[in-house]
């Protein structure tokens, strides 16, 4: 769907046009589905005996893209000279995965194993393109995903779901941070 748009629409390629440049940036591209596989895996973990496990899987996963960006970019900010399309795949994740660092206390450790993908994703968060939705809006609708409960399932002895549009987001409390202790009620959400 990327492609189709960044074709359609009138304006500046966002994709890399060169033969080479693209397959660069698909071959980035490709890796996109294990690392949010790995996200989402993380934030719906119930088992508190895993979690090291799974922090661990999403750290592989950082170092993956770490590689790769040291390899075609390593002073760079993005994978090319500009924010493009590997950057418009990766950065709605990085956005979500803002409920990885409030559940899960996620972060990715200071070193050189990190460094490179920690700067491209900083720019990402950062550019204009990822300000539609802040970190505040994804932890309070990301709360059913944290409890195990995707795509809008309710969860036991809730009524509605963190996905509900009304109440606003910006009108709930933010949710008990967690998720392995019992589950917050609707009322304690801001949902009742």
């Amino acid at each position: 769907l990327l492609r189709y748009l960044d074709e359609a629409i009138a304006g500046p390629a966002v994709a890399r046009t060169l033969p080479y440049e693209r397959a660069v940036e698909n071959m980035m591209i490709a890796m996109e589905g294990d690392f949010t596989g790995a996200g989402y895996r993380m934030v719906m973990n119930q088992d508190e005996a895993r979690r090291d496990a799974m922090r661990d899987a999403m750290l592989a996963q950082f170092r993956r893209l770490n590689d790769y960006l040291e390899w075609r970019n390593p002073d760079g900010t993005y994978l090319f000279d500009r924010f493009g399309l590997a950057e418009a795949v990766f950065t709605p994740m990085f956005v979500r995965f803002a409920f990885l660092d409030y559940y899960e206390g996620f972060e990715l450790p200071p070193g050189a194993d990190y460094d490179r993908v920690r700067r491209w994703r900083e720019a990402c968060l950062a550019h204009e393109a990822a300000q539609q939705v802040s970190a505040e809006e994804v932890v309070k609708v990301y709360y059913d995903y944290a409890r195990g409960a995707g795509n809008g399932a309710l969860l036991p002895d809730r009524t509605r779901s963190s996905f509900v549009f009304e109440p606003d987001w910006r009108e709930r409390p933010w949710p008990p941070k967690d998720k392995y202790r019992p589950a917050a009620s609707d009322a304690v959400l801001g949902l009742a």
